[in-house]
C-alpha cells in the first residue's frame, strides 16, 4: 500500500479502512482499477461504502480532466469543428484554472473530513463555532451580465457564438421573440444539456387574463389596427388557446384542459427538460420561449407556453467561460406583467455588468437602444450594482455596395468602420446626463463584433470580430483563481485556530493572551468608533440632500402629474386607454414599443436626483475603496503587528486576521444589497402613498371617465404632497439608520466571538491538525505567490 492510497481514505474519513487496503495491497494504480464487487469486499458497511465509491468517482474524473487539459484531442464530440475551443481559457491558463479546480476539489474534502472528525457529543461551543466556520467556506459567487437589445438585433447569435454553442439558443425573425427572460449558465452537476422552466403562479395569469380581456372588450373595431397593445394581447392569447379564447370568459379560459401538458403549472413548481445536445434542448425548448412565427413555425407545435413562463435557465455542460457567470437575456423594458416585472427589475439590479446588443448599420442612432440604457439606468447604477456598460454593435460584417472587386477590401473597410462608430457612439454616451449621473466615465465601452464572421471566417481575422476580447472578459469576471484563493484562505484560519488550541497551556503564555485580548478589545472600541463617525455623516449629508429635494418635490409635483396625464399630440379616446393601464397597474404603463410611462419614478425624480451624485460617491458599484468612503475596508486591529510580538500565539492572531477579512467581505456584500433597497425606498414610498388614488382611478366606467380619472390623480397629488415626499424622505433616512446599527454590531459581536474562542478558550477535544494545516498552508502560500507574478 502507497502513500496516496493512504492519504486518500485519510482526506475521505475513511481512516478506519487503511488497515484492510494495506493486508489487500491496494496502490494507486489497482485504486483506479477497483470494481464494484471489490469495493463491496473491502467495505461491507453500506455508509462508508457509498462515501467511498463518489469519492473515488469524482477523483477519477479530475483524473480525467487533468489528462484532457494536456491533450489536444480534448475536444468534446458534440461540438462544431471551431467552436469548443472557444469557450476554452489559453493552454497556460486553462492548465493553472485546472490544477485550481482540482486543489479546490481537494480543500472541499480535507475540510469534510475534518468536520466529521469534530466531536458529536457533547459538542462543546468552539465545537459548534468550528462547525459553522468549516460550512460557510462554501460560498456560490456568481456574477450576472445582463443582456439588453432590440428584437432582431443578434443577441441569441452572440450569446451561441461567445459561449461556443452554435445551435444553443434560438435565433430567427423579429416576430417570433417574446419578453421571456432567458438565463444561460454552467451545468455543474451533469453533463447533459439542461433547461429549467420557471412558470408563473396561476393566480399571476388569472389576473393577467381578467386585465387582457377587460382591455379587447375597451377597444373598438375601428381602433384594433392602429393599436400595438391590442395586437400583442391576441399574440398571447392565441398563442396559448389558438381561436378557443374568443368570446370566452377568464373562468372558461383558467379550465385545465389547455394546461395538460404542464402539470409543473397547477403546483406552482419548475419544469425540466434534459438533452443530450444543444440543437436538441433548442427545439425542446421553443415553444417556452417564442411565439409562432409565421414564416417558420413548428407546424408540430400545437400550443405555445411562453405567456405562462417567466424565465428558462439554460445549463451548458462542461464551459470554462460559465463556471461563475450568468448571461441574461432581458426585454428591454421589462413586462406588464407585475410577476415578470419583478423579476425583471431584481435581475437588472443585481447585473455587474449590462451588455446593450444593436445591429451596426444604425447603432449610434438607434433610438430603442438608448431609451433602454436611459430608463434603466438608475435600476442599474444607484438602484443596482452594475460597474460596466458595453455598447455592443452587431454584424459588422455587413458592408453596404460590396461588389467583387472590392471584396479585398473588406476587412480595412470594415475596421475603419467600426473605428469611426466607436468614437461616434462615446460621443452620444457622453450627451446622457442622466445616464452619466449613475456611472463613472471609465465604466462604457463600446465593441464591434461579428457572430457569422467569427464561425466562418470569410472575411475578417477572429481577433477583429472582437468575440474573443468579449469570451476574454468573460473569463476574467469568472475569476475562479479567487475562488479557491478564498476557500483556502478561510480554511488555513479555521486549521490555525484549531491546531492554536492544542497549545498546552503556560502562565507566560496566558498572561500574554490576556494582554492582546485588552489590546484587541480597546482597538476594536477606536474601530467602530471610525466606522460610526463616517456612516453618520454620511447620513447627514444624504438628509441635506433630500431636505432640498422634497422642497423641489412639492413644489413641482402637480405640474410632473399634469404632463403626464394631459399628453400632447394624443388624442382624448387613445390616452383614455393609455392612463386606464396606468392606474390599473400602480402608476406604470409599458407599451410594446414607445418609452414606458412610470408616474412613480417621475413624482419621485427630484427625490433621488437630489443624492445621485452623493449616493455614487457613497455606495460605489466599480473600484476597490468600498462603501462609505472606504471606512469598512480600513477596519483593521492590526494583527500583523501583534503576530510578531506574540510568536506564541500566531495561529490564533492568523485566524482572527482570516476571519477579519471575511466578515469585511460580507459587510460589503450586505450593503451593497441594502443600498440598492434603500435607494428604491424613494420611488416604492410614493406608490404606496398613491395606491389608493390609482384603485379609486382604475374603478370608474362609462362616460366622463378620462376626466375623473385625471381628476382623482391630480386632486390626490395636491392633497398629499406635504406627507408623501415627508415619508420618503423619512423612510429612506431610517433605513439607512438600521443600516448603521446592523454593521457596527455585526463588527462588534462577530469579532468578539472570535476573539473569545481563540483566545479565552482552551479545548482539547479539538482533534490534531498539524498536518492537514502544513499542506494547506504550502498551497496557500503558492496561490498569493501566483496572484503577485
Amino acid at each position: 500500500m502507497d502513500e496516496f492510497v493512504r492519504s486518500k481514505l485519510t482526506e475521505w474519513g475513511l481512516s478506519q479502512w487503511i488497515e484492510k487496503f494495506k493486508e489487500e495491497e491496494i496502490g494507486k494504480k489497482s485504486l483506479y482499477c477497483l470494481r464494484d464487487q471489490e469495493i463491496n469486499e473491502l467495505i461491507p458497511r453500506l455508509g462508508p461504502r457509498a462515501i467511498f465509491k463518489e469519492k473515488l468517482t469524482a477523483l477519477k474524473k479530475d483524473q480525467e480532466e487533468a489528462a484532457e487539459g494536456t491533450s489536444d484531442k480534448g475536444k468534446r464530440k458534440m461540438d462544431p469543428p471551431d467552436m469548443s475551443s472557444k469557450c476554452q481559457s489559453p493552454p497556460s491558463k486553462q492548465r493553472r484554472l485546472h490544477s485550481e479546480k482540482i486543489l479546490l476539489s481537494r480543500m472541499k474534502h480535507i475540510m469534510d473530513s475534518i468536520s466529521h472528525r469534530l466531536p458529536k457529543e457533547n459538542a462543546t461551543r468552539l465545537n459548534e463555532f468550528l462547525k459553522i466556520k468549516i460550512r460557510e467556506l462554501e460560498t456560490d459567487k456568481r456574477e450576472l451580465v445582463g443582456v439588453f437589445g432590440k428584437t432582431g438585433a443578434g443577441k441569441s447569435s452572440l450569446i451561441n457564438a461567445i459561449i461556443g454553442e452554435e445551435k444553443l439558443l434560438p435565433s430567427g425573425s423579429v416576430s417570433a421573440c417574446t419578453s421571456v427572460m432567458i438565463k444561460v449558465e454552467a451545468n455543474v452537476h451533469s453533463s447533459k444539456y439542461e433547461a429549467e422552466i420557471e412558470f408563473m403562479t396561476r393566480e399571476e395569469w388569472k389576473d393577467e387574463l381578467w386585465s387582457m380581456i377587460q382591455y379587447i372588450g375597451d377597444n373598438t373595431d375601428q381602433e384594433r389596427d392602429k393599436d400595438e397593445d391590442y395586437h400583442e394581447i391576441v399574440e398571447k392569447l392565441s398563442a396559448l388557446y389558438g381561436e378557443e379564447w374568443e368570446n370566452k370568459s377568464t373562468e372558461n379560459l383558467m379550465d385545465n384542459k389547455y394546461f395538460r401538458d404542464i402539470p409543473e403549472f397547477h403546483i406552482s413548481k419548475k419544469k425540466i427538460l434534459t438533452c443530450e445536445t444543444a440543437e436538441e434542448l433548442s427545439a425542446k425548448c421553443v415553444k417556452y420561449i417564442r411565439s409562432d412565427s409565421k414564416d417558420g413555425a413548428d407546424k408540430n407545435i400545437k400550443r405555445w407556453y411562453w405567456p405562462l413562463v417567466k424565465c428558462v435557465t439554460v445549463r451548458v455542460p462542461q464551459n470554462d467561460l460559465l463556471q461563475h457567470v450568468t448571461l441574461v437575456d432581458l426585454p428591454g423594458n421589462g413586462d406588464r406583467n407585475k410577476s415578470r416585472d419583478k423579476m425583471w427589475k431584481e435581475l437588472v439590479g443585481s447585473c455587474s455588468t449590462v451588455w446593450i446588443v444593436t445591429e451596426t448599420n444604425r447603432a449610434a442612432s438607434e433610438k430603442e437602444a438608448w431609451d433602454i440604457l436611459e430608463n434603466a439606468s438608475s435600476l442599474m447604477g444607484n438602484g443596482g450594482e452594475c460597474q460596466r456598460i458595453h455598447f455592443i454593435c452587431t454584424k459588422t460584417d455587413v458592408i453596404e455596395d460590396l461588389d467583387d472587386q472590392s471584396a479585398a477590401d473588406v476587412p480595412v473597410r470594415t475596421l475603419r468602420r467600426n473605428m469611426e462608430l466607436k468614437e461616434e457612439i462615446i460621443k452620444e454616451f457622453n450627451k446622457l446626463k442622466k445616464v452619466k449621473k449613475q456611472f463613472s466615465d471609465g465604466c462604457f465601452k463600446v465593441f464591434t463584433v461579428s457572430s457569422h464572421e467569427f464561425l466562418k471566417k470569410k472575411h475578417l481575422e477572429k481577433d477583429d470580430t472582437e468575440i474573443p476580447k468579449l469570451q476574454n472578459f468573460l473569463q476574467n469576471l469568472n475569476d475562479c483563481h479567487s475562488e479557491t484563493l478564498n476557500y483556502v484562505s478561510g480554511a488555513h484560519g479555521i486549521l490555525s485556530l484549531m491546531q492554536g488550541t492544542k497549545t498546552m497551556p503556560c502562565q507566560l503564555v496566558a498572561d500574554k493572551k490576556a494582554a492582546v485580548c485588552r489590546h484587541l478589545e480597546e482597538e476594536i472600541r477606536n474601530e467602530l468608533d471610525e466606522v460610526r463617525k463616517s456612516m453618520e455623516e454620511a447620513n447627514k449629508t444624504f438628509e441635506k440632500c433630500l431636505t432640498e429635494g422634497v422642497k423641489k418635490s412639492k413644489s413641482s409635483c402637480e405640474e410632473v402629474v399634469g404632463s403626464i396625464i394631459h399628453p400632447r399630440r394624443q388624442s382624448g379616446r387613445g390616452f383614455y386607454k393609455t392612463l386606464k393601464c396606468v392606474v390599473e397597474n400602480s402608476g406604470i404603463y409599458k407599451p410594446k414599443k414607445g418609452k414606458p410611462i412610470n408616474l412613480n419614478m417621475k413624482l419621485s425624480s427630484h427625490l433621488t436626483e437630489s443624492i445621485d451624485e452623493e449616493f455614487r460617491k457613497t455606495f460605489p458599484n466599480e473600484g476597490k475603496s468600498g462603501p462609505y468612503h472606504g471606512v469598512i475596508n480600513k477596519f483593521s486591529l492590526g494583527t500583523d503587528k501583534l503576530t510578531k510580538q506574540n510568536k506564541d500565539i500566531e495561529l490564533q492572531l492568523l485566524f482572527l486576521k482570516t476571519e477579519e477579512e471575511k466578515l469585511k467581505t460580507k459587510l460589503n456584500r450586505t450593503i451593497r444589497q441594502r443600498k440598492k433597497m434603500i435607494y428604491n425606498s424613494l420611488t416604492d414610498t410614493i406608490e404606496e402613498y398613491m395606491k389608493e388614488c390609482y384603485k379609486k382611478a382604475a374603478d370608474f366606467r362609462g362616460e366622463g371617465t378620462l376626466g375623473n380619472m385625471r381628476e382623482t390623480l391630480m386632486n390626490h397629488v395636491h392633497d398629499e404632497k406635504y406627507r408623501m415626499f415627508e415619508r420618503a424622505k423619512a423612510v429612506m433616512l431610517d433605513e439607512l439608520n438600521k443600516l448603521k446599527e446592523e454593521i457596527l454590531q455585526r463588527l462588534e459581536t462577530t469579532l468578539m466571538e472570535s476573539m473569545e474562542l481563540s483566545l479565552r478558550t482552551d479545548d482539547y477535544s479539538i482533534p490534531d491538525v498539524s498536518r492537514e494545516l502544513e499542506m494547506v498552508k504550502t498551497h496557500y502560500h503558492e496561490l498569493t505567490n501566483s496572484q503577485d507574478q
